[in-house]
C-alpha cells in the first residue's frame, strides 16, 4: 500500500494550493483528481481569463451559517498575498470592474502556476483517479481507494468542490465523506445562477430577450447594483447571479431599472417642456428602447394628456419592476454551490474536523460561499493555504 503524509482529493484551486503549501513544508503529498486534467473549473472561469480574486474580499462578502468562520483564513492569506504570488510568476492582470481581477492572458496561466508549483515542491498528481471510498485506518490516519488502488495517509483533505457544473466532474463526494464521519452538511443549493420564470411571464418578457441594463436588484434585505440580462428562460446578468444566492422559492425580485435617474422627475420635466412627447420617448432616453416599449405599452397619449398620477405609476413600475422567479437554472449553470460541510465542526484556523483528527475540508465543499467576482477563488486560496500549514 502506497503511504503518504497527505492525500488531497480534488485538483481544483483549493486542492492544488493546499498541496503546494503542504509540500513546501516537506510533507509527502498526493493529489487525486478524477478528471483528465487539473484545474478545469479554473480553466473555464472568467471567460477563459480567470477572475482569480477581488480587491475587496472581506468576510462580509461571504454567506455561511456562521458568517464569522471565514475571518481567520481570509485574514491570514489575503488577496494581496495572492497578488504577490501572481506578480512573482510574471502573470499580467487587470481590474475589470468592482475590484474584480483577471489575467491579461489565459486562465491556464493560473492552472499552470498551481500545477507546476505543487509539483516543483514535491507533490504528486494522479489524474483519472476517482476516489471510490475512504475509511479510518487502525492506529490513525485513513485509507483511500482510488483508481483501483488502496492508499494510506495520515491527513486527508477533501477539496472536491460542490455540485455545480457537473459536466466538469462534480459529484458531492465531500459531503458524503463528511456525513460518513459524522459531520453535518448544511442544505446545498445552486448559487450564482440565472433565475427562471413561468411560461406566462416568459411570454410577457419575450420582446426583452437579450436586453441588458444596469439595475439595482433586490430581494429581501439583499441588493446589488450591477447589470441584469433578460433571457429566454428568465433573468440573468451579474446583479441576478449575485441575488440568486439570497433568493428563495416564492420570493419576488425587484429591479430598479433606472437606479441613477429619478423617472418621475424626468417625466414631469418633459411634460412641462414638451407636452406633445410620448412617455415612451422620455423613458427611451433612460432605458433600452425595448424596455421603454414594454413599460409604456398601455400609454399612447402624449404627456400633456397623461395625468400626473399615471406618470407616478409609470415611474414606480420602472423603479420597482417586480417578478417572482419560478426557480433557477440549477447546478448545470451555477457557478458555485451554496451550503456544504457545516463550519460548526471545523477549526477555522486549520480547516480540520475537530472530532476527526487528520480530516480537512477546503474550498467550495465548506459552507462558505462568496459573491460573484473572484471572492470564491480567494476563499479557495485562503482555506487551502490554512490547511496546507496544518496537515
Amino acid at each position: 500500500m502506497d503511504r503518504f503524509d497527505v492525500i488531497i482529493a480534488g485538483a481544483g484551486a483549493a486542492g492544488m494550493f493546499c498541496a503546494w503549501e503542504a509540500a513546501k513544508r516537506g510533507r509527502r503529498v498526493l493529489v487525486l483528481e478524477g478528471g483528465r486534467a487539473p484545474g478545469e473549473k479554473i480553466r473555464i472561469s472568467g471567460g477563459g481569463r480567470c477572475n482569480f480574486t477581488n480587491l475587496h474580499a472581506a468576510p462580509e462578502c461571504y454567506l455561511s451559517q456562521n458568517p464569522h468562520f471565514c475571518r481567520s483564513a481570509l485574514a491570514r492569506y489575503t488577496q494581496w498575498d495572492f497578488l504577490g504570488l501572481i506578480g512573482e510568476a510574471g502573470i499580467a492582470w487587470h481590474e475589470k470592474t468592482l475590484g474584480q481581477l483577471f489575467c491579461d492572458g489565459s486562465s491556464m496561466q493560473i492552472v499552470d502556476l498551481l500545477a507546476n508549483g505543487m509539483r516543483g515542491a514535491g507533490a504528486a498528481l494522479r489524474l483519472n483517479a476517482k476516489v471510490e471510498g475512504v475509511a479510518a485506518a487502525a492506529g490513525g490516519g485513513f485509507t483511500v481507494s482510488a483508481g483501483g488502488e488502496s492508499l494510506s495517509c495520515q491527513s486527508l483533505v477533501l477539496a472536491t468542490g460542490g455540485k455545480s457544473i457537473p459536466k466538469l466532474g462534480a459529484t458531492g463526494l465531500g459531503y458524503k465523506v463528511a456525513r460518513q464521519f459524522g459531520l453535518p452538511v448544511e442544505e446545498t443549493r445552486p448559487a450564482l445562477v440565472p433565475l427562471t420564470v413561468d411560461e406566462e411571464t416568459k411570454a410577457s418578457l419575450r420582446s426583452l430577450v437579450g436586453v441588458a441594463a444596469p439595475v439595482a436588484a433586490s430581494c429581501g434585505e439583499a441588493r446589488f447594483d450591477e447589470a441584469a440580462l433578460f433571457t429566454h428562460r428568465g433573468i440573468s446578468g451579474p446583479a441576478i447571479l449575485q441575488l440568486s444566492s439570497y433568493w428563495r422559492e416564492g420570493q419576488a425580485v425587484s429591479l430598479d431599472l433606472s437606479p441613477d435617474a429619478p423617472v418621475y422627475e424626468a417625466l414631469k420635466a418633459a411634460k412641462a417642456e414638451s407636452g406633445r412627447r410620448a412617455p415612451r420617448s422620455v423613458l427611451a432616453a433612460l432605458l433600452p428602447k425595448s424596455l421603454a416599449a414594454v413599460l409604456t405599452a398601455d400609454m399612447e397619449a402624449p404627456l400633456a394628456e397623461t395625468p400626473d398620477n399615471a406618470l407616478q405609476a409609470l415611474a414606480e413600475r420602472v423603479h420597482a419592476f417586480t417578478l417572482t422567479p419560478a426557480g433557477s437554472e440549477g447546478y448545470r449553470t451555477a457557478e458555485v454551490t451554496l451550503g456544504g460541510v457545516s463550519t460548526d465542526m471545523l477549526d477555522q484556523k486549520t480547516m480540520q474536523a475537530r472530532a476527526v483528527p487528520g480530516l480537512y475540508f477546503v474550498g467550495e465543499v465548506v459552507d462558505v460561499t462568496g459573491w460573484l467576482g473572484g471572492y470564491n477563488f480567494q476563499w479557495a486560496w485562503s482555506s487551502g493555504w490554512a490547511a496546507g500549514q496544518a496537515v
